[in-house]
C-alpha cells in the first residue's frame, strides 16, 4: 500500500515503521517488564500512523494539524503505559479511544463555542471515567456505565458528552493496520444483540411520543450534527428555549425507558 508524502512535526508520514500485532505485544511487554525506552521509542515510531488516522476525524476545524500530532502522540504515549497485557484487546482497538480522549481535552479547553463551566467539568469527569473503566475492562464502557462511575445522572452525562463532541458516522473508519480497518462501531458495544434491537425499538417508540417540535429538535441536534445556537436561529427560538426543550425531551424518552 502506498501513502503520499506529509510532513507533520517534522515527521515525512510516507517513511512511518508499521507494525505487526504481535510486534506491539512483545514491545509492550519488554517495556513493561524491562522499562527499555528503547521498546518505548519503538512503539510510539511504530503507532503514529495510527495517530495520524485518528486526527483527521478532528481536522477541519481550523487548528493547527502540527499541535493535533503533537496531543494525540501523548494520547498515544498514556496508551502505551496504561496498556493491560491479561486483556484479550488488539493495542490498537485500546489507543484509539485514548488517543481521541486527549484530542478532545485539547480541543474542549480551546473551543471556540461556549460551554458552561459546569456541563465543562462534568464532560471531564465522564471522559476521564471512560478511560478508567477502558483500561480495567479491556473495552469502551457505555454511558450508562460511566454515569455510574461519576454518580451522575445518565441524562446529564450525554447532554455534557455531546456539548464538547462532534458527531460522527459510526461506520466511519478509524484506522486500518494491515488490512484489518477499524470502525467507530468497534468501540462500542455490539449493535446485533437481541438486548440492544429491543432497546432501539423502545426508544423509538418513546420518540413517537414527544411532541412534534421536540422530535425536529432532537432530529436536527443529533441527526444533523447541528450546534444548539444553529437549531435555535433556523426555527426561530432562543439557545435557551432549545436547551431547556432538548433536555427535556432526553428526560421523557429516559422516563419511557
Amino acid at each position: 500500500m502506498g501513502y503520499q508524502k506529509v510532513v507533520i512535526s517534522g515527521i515525512d508520514t510516507a517513511k512511518l515503521e508499521v507494525l505487526k500485532e504481535s510486534e506491539k505485544m512483545a514491545l509492550l511487554r519488554e517495556y513493561q517488564d524491562t522499562g527499555s525506552k528503547a521498546a518505548r521509542d519503538r512503539l510510539i515510531q511504530g503507532n503514529l500512523r495510527l495517530v495520524l488516522s485518528v486526527i483527521q476525524r478532528f481536522s477541519g476545524r481550523g487548528e493547527d494539524m502540527d499541535d493535533l500530532f503533537q496531543i494525540g502522540v501523548i494520547g498515544l504515549m498514556k496508551a502505551i503505559q496504561n496498556f493491560d497485557l491479561s486483556k484479550e484487546v488488539r493495542f490498537s482497538t485500546y489507543c484509539v479511544p485514548m488517543i481521541s480522549g486527549e484530542l478532545r481535552r485539547y480541543l474542549r479547553d480551546y473551543h471556540t463555542v461556549k460551554v458552561s463551566r459546569s456541563q465543562r467539568d462534568l464532560a471531564y469527569k465522564a471522559m476521564q471515567a471512560k478511560e478508567q473503566l477502558t483500561a480495567e475492562n479491556g473495552k469502551e464502557p457505555n454511558v450508562g456505565e460511566i454515569a455510574e462511575r461519576i454518580g451522575e445522572a445518565r441524562a446529564d452525562v450525554v447532554l455534557a458528552l455531546e456539548s464538547i463532541t462532534a458527531p460522527v458516522s459510526l461506520f466511519e473508519p478509524l484506522y486500518s493496520d494491515s488490512g484489518d480497518t477499524l470502525y467507530l462501531m468497534d468501540q462500542i458495544s455490539d449493535p446485533n444483540t437481541d438486548e440492544s434491537w429491543m432497546h432501539e425499538m423502545a426508544i423509538r417508540d418513546a420518540i413517537r411520543k414527544l411532541t412534534s417540535r421536540e422530535q425536529n429538535i432532537l432530529n436536527r441536534r443529533f441527526l444533523q450534527g447541528k450546534t444548539q445556537v444553529e437549531v435555535a436561529g433556523e426555527i426561530g427560538i432562543s439557545q435557551a428555549q432549545v436547551s431547556r426543550l432538548e433536555k427535556g425531551a432526553i428526560a421523557k424518552i429516559k422516563a419511557e425507558l
